[in-house]
């Protein structure tokens, strides 16, 4: 077993604190990765807060994860002792389903293993994450870091990255798009980039003002104050496709309203409460609703290569692991540009 030093919660809402823990010996096809950076997401506070009603605990999130290879079993091939890895949401699929063979291994029909506060294949082992000093996994579920992406700013790719770049590219968003990125924050940021980059044109939905210069810095096109009345009704019916990025709750029939004809909203936040909207707005203007989760394996390599090749990365604030929980507290008043990841040294 390998001794692995960690910040962990001990029960729903606690505030994280050190906690060591061992991880398994690697086999054949598993690599050592040795972290260097980890990024916070929004999901780790729902996790560690229990929101979704199944957090196991005691818990150590996690999912945005970048280290250098300390090890390899025998059999691994993709990756060498020596080279910078990633690894994302998942650590685990069924392998042998429909969605797992066409590289769709997040809708795994027979039960994907998330990177932490999830059980493994055997039923009993708890996954944890990478607010951690090392991970090991299946050599299918890490990734090559390309050159010329920073490890500390690659590491929110994993997840903010690949939950905006799947969907733009499933729908086949581009050129001829109007798109409106609903939120500018640790999606958003990342969606703004990848819908210019592709062609679209995007206008930043956002509450905050102050961000109108980002939004531009970053490729938007335009950006809508959606506290204004006079500039939302100004957006109705004005775009083919918004990605809705809000990891809170908010008025989705307002953003309904802005949709073209057959046009589509995508969520890809994960508010706790259910979606309300009434039907009439989406039968009468045929317009519609859909979800999408993060990416599968054989896309998130694209995306990062992607990113490598067109300077995309993610606005990132760096700070010690002990500076966490502090940083949890910033993220629910939305006082961070973009995204906080970890330096995992600070646990060394």
């Amino acid at each position: 077993m390998i001794a692995t030093k960690a910040f962990a919660a001990e029960h729903a809402g606690a505030v994280l604190a050190p906690f060591a823990f061992e991880r398994r010996e690697p086999g054949p096809r598993d690599v050592v990765i040795d972290i260097d950076y980890c990024g916070v997401c929004h999901t780790d506070i729902h996790f560690v807060q229990n929101d979704f009603g199944f957090s196991l605990y005691p818990m150590v999130p996690g999912h945005e994860i970048v280290g250098r290879v300390a090890a390899v079993g025998r059999e691994v091939g993709k990756l060498k002792t020596g080279e910078l890895a990633a690894v994302g949401c998942l650590v685990d699929s069924c392998r042998t389903c429909t969605m797992c063979h066409a590289g769709l291994e997040q809708y795994c029909q027979n039960g994907f293993v998330l990177t932490y506060s999830w059980y493994e294949k055997d039923g009993k082992t708890v996954t944890q994450g990478g607010y951690s000093t090392r991970i090991v996994v299946d050599e299918r579920f890490a990734l090559k870091l390309p050159t010329g992406l920073a490890p500390d700013r690659a590491a929110p790719l994993l997840c903010a990255g690949i939950t905006t770049y799947s969907p733009l590219r499933h729908w086949g968003i581009g050129k001829g798009h109007s798109v409106g990125i609903l939120g500018l924050g640790g999606l958003g940021h990342m969606g703004v980039q990848f819908a210019a980059s592709l062609g679209a044109n995007v206008t930043v939905l956002s509450t905050s003002p102050a961000k109108r210069a980002d939004a531009i810095r970053l490729g938007a096109h335009d950006f809508v104050v959606t506290t204004d009345e006079t500039q939302v009704k100004a957006a109705a019916n004005r775009f083919d496709f918004i990605l809705d990025t809000l990891a809170v709750g908010h008025d989705y029939a307002m953003y309904v309203n802005m949709l073209k004809t057959d046009g589509t909203l995508i969520c890809v936040g994960v508010p706790s409460k259910p979606i309300e909207v009434s039907a009439l707005s989406l039968v009468f203007p045929r317009k519609r609703i859909v979800g999408s989760l993060i990416g599968g394996l054989p896309e998130t390599q694209e995306m990062l290569d992607y990113c490598a090749a067109r300077g995309i990365s993610a606005d990132v604030e760096t700070i010690p692991i002990q500076q966490i929980n502090a940083a949890y507290e910033r993220m629910q008043r939305s006082d961070v540009r973009y995204r906080f990841v970890i330096d995992i040294n600070s646990l060394r």
